[in-house]
Formats: C-alpha cells, sequence, structure tokens
C-alpha cells in the first residue's frame, strides 16, 4: 500500500494546482538543506528552483494530541522543516503561519509574525507538545475566522493570493469536521489532509479539498511522511494555471490537478457557464415559512413583518403591536394605537399640550373673550362673568357695580362709616381713637397708646408726643435716646494722659510720641529699642512696653538673649533614620553614608551644640550610636564610614517607634524639655513601608520632634507625606535617583537652620526677663515706673527699707497706684507719701540703681564669655 501511494504521488508530479507564478527572471537554483537529515529527492532537485517568487499564504495545523507520542510529535517537526526548505519565504512571496491543537488551539504564529526561512524553522523547532483531546473541527475554524484574516497577515482576497491549509493528523476528531471544513473550501481556501497511522479515511475526505486523490493523503506511521515533501513541492511550486490563463472567473478561481476551476463567494452559487456567481435565492428554494415576508441574507434567509406588527419566537409568524401596553407611554389621560406607534388623547374639557402627552384644561375664557370686568370663571362646557368681593353683577352679566352698604342701612358710626367687600366699619377722625363699642371716638393721647420708644420721658403734644431726657443728659439724633454732656468729667475714667468724649462713653488717649498700653488707659512710648540702651547685636524689635532682640537669616539667638551665633552653632538633638533595606543595594548604601556625613558636616558637634544619633533599619532596627556617644564630628563620621548594611526587609514604622521610645530619652543622651533644645529626626527611605508609619510619625510630631522625611526612587509619597512634619513642603524631600540627592542635602542643612531659628524665636521673652532689665528713660522724658520692679531691686530695697514696713508697703503701694490711676501724673499728689521728696526724685533713684545693675551685669556676662571662650580651646 505504502509503495502505491509513493508511485501515485509521482504520477503526478507536474501537475498544477494552485500558488501563481510572476512573469519575471528567476535567481540560481539553491540546494535545499535539511539539517542532520539533508537528502535531495529526484523530483527536487529537477524543481529546486521552481517556487521562487511564489506568492501564497500557507498555514499548518498540526495534531498536538496525547495520542502522538514524542517521537512522532518530532517526525512531525521534521516534515514541517522539509516543507519549508522550498517555499519562498517573504513578506511578498510566502506567508507562513503554523497552528496546533489539542483539546484547545494554540496560535503558534500567524502569517505576519516571520519576514524569512530561519526564522520560521527555529520557531517549528521549538513548539511544545500539548497532550491533550483532539478538536480538529476547532482548529480548521480558528484557521477560517482568525488565522486567515487580514489582522492576521493575510493578503486582501481581490488581490488573488492562494490560501492553503495543510492538516496533519493521527485520530478520530471529538467534534464535528465537516461543515466548518467546506466553509472553509466555499471561501477559496485549498485544504490538504495528512492522515497518519489508524486515521478513518471518509474523515480525511471531508476535511481534503476535491478531487481527494490530490489533496488526501494516508501514511502508516510518522516516520513515512518524509516521502510526502517532494510530492507537495510539485503541487506547491509548479505553474499556477489560474494566473497564467485568462480563467474568466467572475469571483475566484482554484487550481486543480492539470486545470482551473471557478468557485463562489458565500451566499453565491456557480452559474451553468462555469464562469459567473448569482446570488442563492433561499426564500425560492426552501419552505421558508414566512407568514408575511422572506428576505435573503448572507449563506440563509430570514422572515420580516410588515409595519405595526413584531415577529413571534419562532421567526417566522408575526403578532399586531400593541404600542398602549408594551412601553411606557406616558400619556396623561388615554393612550390610542396607530399602525406603527400610538398617539396620547384627552378627556372632555382638556386638550393636548405641545409634548403631545400631557392634557391641560380648555380655557374658554381665552378663547372667547367674553368681556368680563371683573372676573371670567371656566367651567367643564363654557364660561360665566363673576365680581369682586363688595361689588355686585350687572344685569348685562359682563360688568360689575360696588355694594355701598353705609348708604344702604344706619351704621350708627358717630364720625366716619368705610365700606368694605361685604359690610362696613366704623373711623375716627386724626386726633382720636375709636372705643370699645366700635362706633363712638375719645381724644388720642399718643404716649398713653403704646410703646413710644423714649428711654427717659414722653410728653404729648396735640396729634403726637415727643421724648425729653433729664438734667445733665441731651437727646440723641434718633430723637428717643438719650446720651451723657460730659462723660470724662462724670466719670472717673483713669486715662494716663487725655479723656475723650465718645458718645454715651470715653476713650483714653496718648500724647505724641506715646501709645496706648493694653489696658487702654496707660500711655507707652512708641519706640522702646530707640529709648534704652537694648544691647542687641543684630537687631531690636519692640514688643509692648518692653522688647526682645533678634538675629539676621543665617543666626539665632545665643543663651543670654542679646548676642547672636551662626545657626549650625545652635543646640540641637539630631536622630538620623535610615533605610538599610534590600532594595536600596550596596551602592547607594555608601551614597546615604556620604549623605549623612554632609549634614554632620555641616554641624557644630559638641555636647553642649549638637548632639547626634543614628538609627538603621529594615526587618529590624538597629542603634549604631546615640546622642551620648560621640562628641566630635571626627568620631561621629568614622563611625558612619564603619556602618555595616543590613539589607533585608523595610520596617519604617518599626524604626520610627524606636526612634520614639529611645531615640530621644536623657538616657541615650538627649537634653531634658525643660532646656528647650530642638528635637529634629531624618527619616530616609527608598520604597513602601512593610507596616504602618502613620501611628508613630503622629506620637513624634505631637511630643515636639520635628520630623523630615526623605525619599528616594520608589518611594510612596503619602507615606512621606504621614512622616513629615507641617508645612510639608519645608518638611519633606523627594530625589527621582541617588545621584540627585546633592541637592537635598543642601535644602535639608537650610532646612535644620531655618527650624533652629524659628525655634529660637520661639523662644523670644522681653530682654527685661533674661536678666529682667527696666527701661531705662532719657532725663527729658515722664517717668512711671511699677512698684513691683522696684522692690525686685535689692540697692534700693536697702536705701529705702522705711518701704518693706508692713503699714507703709501698703500705704506707699495704693497712694502710687491711685496717682497712676487718676490723673496720670504722680506730682500731683502730696510730696511726702513716701516719706521721700517726692515721687519722681523716688523713680529716678530707682531708675538709676536699676541701670548701674545692669551695667554690672554686662561686665560679668562679657567676662565670663571670654572665660568659656579659653576653656573651650584649651
Amino acid at each position: 500500500m505504502e509503495k502505491m501511494l509513493v508511485g501515485c504521488f509521482l504520477l503526478i508530479l507536474g501537475q498544477i494546482l494552485l500558488l501563481p507564478t510572476e512573469a519575471r527572471d528567476r535567481p540560481p537554483s539553491r540546494s535545499i538543506s535539511r539539517g542532520r537529515h539533508s537528502r535531495t529527492h529526484p523530483q527536487t532537485a529537477l524543481l529546486e528552483s521552481s517556487c521562487e517568487n511564489k506568492r501564497a499564504d500557507v498555514v499548518f495545523i498540526i495534531d498536538s494530541s496525547r495520542s502522538v507520542n514524542t517521537h512522532d510529535y518530532a517526525k512531525v517537526k521534521e516534515f514541517i522543516v522539509d516543507i519549508l526548505q522550498f517555499l519562498d519565504i517573504g513578506p511578498d512571496v510566502t506567508r507562513v503561519g503554523l497552528l496546533q491543537y489539542g483539546s484547545t488551539v494554540k496560535n503558534e504564529f500567524s502569517l505576519k509574525t516571520f519576514k524569512r526561512k530561519s526564522e520560521v524553522e527555529r520557531a517549528v523547532k521549538r513548539m511544545r507538545h500539548l497532550s491533550t483531546g483532539t478538536m480538529t473541527g476547532l482548529a480548521i475554524q480558528y484557521a477560517l475566522n482568525i488565522a486567515f484574516s487580514e489582522a492576521e497577515g493575510a493578503r486582501p482576497l481581490r488581490e488573488n493570493v492562494p490560501r492553503v491549509i495543510m492538516i496533519v493528523t493521527d485520530g478520530r476528531p471529538q467534534d464535528s469536521v465537516a461543515e466548518v471544513a467546506a466553509k472553509a473550501r466555499d471561501t477559496g481556501i485549498l485544504i490538504f489532509a495528512i492522515g497518519v497511522g489508524q486515521v478513518d479515511f471518509n474523515t480525511l475526505k471531508a476535511i481534503g479539498s476535491e478531487p481527494h486523490e490530490d489533496h488526501v493523503f494516508l501514511v502508516a506511521n510518522f516516520s513515512q511522511m518524509e516521502s510526502l515533501t517532494s510530492v507537495f513541492q510539485n503541487k506547491l511550486c509548479i505553474q499556477d494555471l489560474c494566473a497564467v490563463e485568462d480563467h474568466g472567473c467572475e469571483q475566484l478561481c482554484v487550481n486543480v490537478l492539470g486545470s482551473f476551476v471557478c468557485q463562489c463567494y458565500s451566499g453565491y452559487t456557480l452559474a451553468e457557464d462555469g464562469r459567473r456567481c448569482v446570488a442563492v435565492d433561499y426564500c425560492a428554494s426552501e419552505n421558508h415559512g414566512c407568514e408575511h415576508e422572506c428576505v435573503n441574507a448572507d449563506s440563509s434567509y430570514f422572515c420580516r413583518c410588515p409595519k405595526g406588527f413584531a415577529l413571534n419566537p419562532d421567526k417566522k409568524t408575526c403578532t399586531k403591536i400593541d404600542h398602549c401596553a408594551s412601553r411606557n407611554h406616558s400619556c396623561q389621560h388615554e393612550c390610542v394605537n396607530t399602525d406603527d406607534s400610538y398617539s396620547c388623547r384627552c378627556l372632555k374639557g382638556f386638550m393636548l399640550n405641545p409634548d403631545k402627552r400631557s392634557c391641560r384644561r380648555i380655557n374658554y375664557c381665552a378663547l372667547n373673550k367674553p368681556g368680563c370686568e371683573h372676573e371670567c370663571v371656566n367651567t367643564e362646557q363654557g364660561h360665566y362673568c363673576r365680581c369682586r368681593r363688595g361689588y355686585t353683577l350687572d344685569p348685562n352679566g359682563r360688568t360689575c357695580s360696588r355694594v355701598d352698604h353705609c348708604a344702604e342701612q344706619d351704621h350708627g358710626c358717630e364720625q366716619l362709616c368705610l365700606n368694605t367687600g361685604e359690610s362696613f366699619v366704623c373711623q375716627c377722625s386724626e386726633g382720636f381713637l375709636i372705643n370699645e363699642d366700635l362706633k363712638t371716638c375719645s381724644k388720642l393721647d399718643s404716649c398713653a397708646l403704646g410703646d413710644h420708644g423714649c428711654e427717659h420721658s414722653c410728653v404729648s403734644s396735640e396729634d403726637s408726643f415727643v421724648c425729653q431726657c433729664f438734667e445733665g443728659y441731651i437727646l440723641r439724633e434718633d430723637g428717643k435716646t438719650c446720651r451723657r454732656e460730659d462723660v470724662c468729667q462724670a466719670v472717673d475714667h483713669g486715662c494716663e494722659h487725655i479723656c475723650v468724649n465718645s458718645d454715651d462713653s470715653y476713650i483714653c488717649k496718648c500724647l505724641e510720641g506715646f501709645r496706648l498700653a493694653e489696658d487702654g488707659k496707660r500711655c507707652r512710648r512708641k519706640d522702646v529699642c530707640k529709648s534704652t540702651h537694648h544691647g542687641c547685636e543684630h537687631i531690636c524689635v519692640n514688643r509692648g512696653s518692653s522688647y526682645i532682640c533678634k538675629c539676621s537669616e543665617g543666626f539665632i539667638l545665643a543663651e543670654d538673649g542679646r548676642r547672636c551665633k551662626r545657626c549650625t552653632e545652635g543646640p540641637i538633638d539630631l536622630v538620623f533614620v535610615i533605610d538599610g533595606s534590600k532594595s536600596l543595594g550596596e551602592e547607594n548604601f555608601e551614597i546615604v553614608k556620604q549623605f549623612v556625613t554632609g549634614i554632620i558636616d555641616s554641624l557644630a558637634i559638641s555636647p553642649k551644640a549638637a548632639r547626634v544619633g543614628l538609627l538603621q533599619y529594615s526587618t529590624q532596627v538597629r542603634t549604631e550610636f546615640t546622642l551620648r556617644n560621640f562628641g566630635s564630628a571626627k568620631d561621629m563620621k568614622k563611625a558612619v564610614a564603619h556602618m555595616k548594611y543590613m539589607g533585608k526587609g523595610s520596617m519604617t514604622g518599626l524604626a520610627l517607634k524606636h526612634m520614639f521610645e529611645r531615640s530621644f530619652t536623657q538616657v541615650e543622651g538627649a537634653r531634658p524639655l525643660s532646656a528647650r533644645v530642638p528635637r529634629v529626626a531624618i527619616v530616609f527611605t527608598d520604597g513602601r513601608a512593610q507596616d504602618d508609619v502613620s501611628e508613630w510619625a503622629s506620637k513624634a510630631k505631637a511630643n515636639g520632634i520635628t520630623m523630615y522625611a526623605v525619599g528616594v526612587g520608589k518611594a510612596i509619597e503619602e507615606e512621606l507625606q504621614e512622616i513629615a512634619s507641617e508645612p510639608i513642603d519645608k518638611h519633606l524631600f523627594y530625589a527621582e535617583d541617588f545621584s540627585t540627592m546633592g541637592e537635598i542635602n543642601e535644602k535639608l542643612k537650610k532646612g535644620i537652620c531655618e527650624a533652629l531659628e524659628d525655634s529660637d524665636g520661639s523662644q523670644d521673652s522681653p530682654a527685661g526677663e533674661l536678666p529682667k532689665r527696666v527701661h531705662q528713660p532719657t532725663e527729658s522724658e515722664p517717668v512711671t515706673i511699677n512698684i513691683q520692679d522696684l522692690l525686685s531691686c535689692s540697692n534700693f530695697a536697702v536705701q529705702h527699707k522705711y518701704l518693706f514696713e508692713e503699714d507703709n508697703l501698703s500705704r506707699s503701694t495704693q497712694k502710687l497706684f491711685h496717682s497712676t490711676k487718676s490723673s496720670g501724673s504722680p506730682l500731683e499728689e502730696k510730696p511726702d507719701q513716701c516719706k521721700c521728696e517726692n515721687l519722681m526724685m523716688f523713680q529716678n533713684l530707682a531708675n538709676e540703681e536699676v541701670r548701674k545693675l545692669t551695667q554690672r551685669l554686662e561686665e560679668m556676662t562679657q567676662r565670663m564669655e571670654a572665660l568659656e571662650n579659653r576653656l573651650r580651646y584649651r
């Protein structure tokens, strides 16, 4: 049997089947290489270059079911590689696609995937066995619908590029193949069916194109498949009669053995002349059973109903459409079916609105315009005229006349009668009030009549009233309320300089060069900084009745509250929290260490100035050094340089907990909160935390720790915002990669400096408190001094010890206070109230003693600073 098949294949050598030949010169012939199985068939030797420049779209469909063993599967791949050797593969010549199927279809590569033969061969050799069922029909359907679509690389039918399926199978399909194979052939696809082993030959014939002897092949085993190579070379490479001859086919020309046949697209059938195509009239050729109308469609027909009818579920009979019942017609009154739709209708006495759905009552009054003088009233079928209350309708049925109740009856009114709608009322003349009988009138007392609104007293006039005020008061512009004529004289105002009347109250004002104090009574000079020896090194700022010292940008206030020092010299407790997770990497970890060193270089490291600690974290937290470990920048940078990379997870929340609970404790070197030393944490991370950061970040910020968040690369912005203090834009820094961390370093240094300046500003206090400094006036300006300031001065207490005797102290305090409160000038009191020459001498003496004490304190401060500097550099 096997020899007969081979002989049969040799007999059909040279017969013409499909692919077009282009009239052009062919390049020199080339041998067909097949790797370790290289061999040359006699037929191949004769036609080895006959496939040059042949245009075709070829799709292999390979059975990859479990019944094909590994050895046989390899033979199939060798067979495909052999076929590829004589095909001229390229985008403009032969395009190749391949599907393999089992229970499902796997598209190994499409017609547009590869442009060279070597690429196709590699893809075939890399295929993996599916080892599942045998869904042959599904594979052919996939090729028809997808593999031969223009989207997958197939050329349009109008270009007449042959479409070829070569399907290899070794068993019975588990689905239907006849119908889908016929559809594929009807679209002009040429199908070669190759069966191996115990295959149902009728199934192969249902798949392959006709004549079956040219397109259906059966071999005993997979090893014999190589004998078909030369047969397929002849069939695929010989002359294309459809391209050479004037075939005259209206739609499709298909090569067959030694000739060609015409075919038609789906929905058409070949005419008797074998050339033309006519549309299939399914309605005429079948008992369609349509009740009304049959309509031809692509490859079939459908039934259609006339206007106003709908097709029933049987797709053949029709039913009259009840539009009013089948849709939400929204008619307000009635719905009426028409042939192809519906219309709305209104009840009697109503008419349809422009929306054709709602109804409105017919307005006969507007339509007929009856000329009613007062009102027109619509009825269900007409209208009538009506008069307003107090009028009656005239006999003409349109005009109205007023009813005069006062004239028709004895009204009994003493003064005036006034008609109302249905009756009358009595009224009184101006200046009179109607009595309880509602008929008689009495003279009007305007003040007693109602709430006249006079603040003090009301006086009735002939037809009205006027308001009057008590003695010492005058009437306001509203004519009702009263105010004092001179409040400043009438009350003990307590203004130190000037009292000014303001409506029914007063306000205190100060003389030129002074401003009003917070109590609204006493006066203070406007510019304390100019009127005293403040001692501020940079800037003096007025604050109330005192002043504070400020520093220029880049400086902070020293401990004495007057001198200024650079912000980096200021005291600070700083803790680094460094991400040592595996996402960072050794090289980037070294960059982070340089980043930390740069911050340390900008600070004055010492136990009194900047103290620095460092934590490294990954899945655990490790204290590299605490705030108390190092007292110099040199030792600290050495510790940073020797820090070992942890390289595991990223537990940022755990690190923040450790920092909050331990790093800022006095045990680890943090200064107590009472010292008011700024506490700062710099948190560095390059990715998402594996735990929650918000809880411990919030606790740290709530307890006065300033949090800086530094993120690099894949750091999560939401986490950085949860860590950073407010305002976010000053405490959050981000860099896309580690190469730009230098910019962050400079911004962070500036941010820490600004934080120290703000901290210094928050500690600002009046210069009189560091130590207390009394405002020193010039000789020409008036002096006011608080008794408590005097008592705090020891020199004054010695010279005026009698003031500290209990009785004298209380009397002196009372008199001095009363003096300041009442007239603002202590010289107006009796000169001997404090057993002193007078109060001005008393104050001047106190000021002089305070000045001398302040001068001595400044000299002592300078000597202590010089001594401290010598000790610092010894």
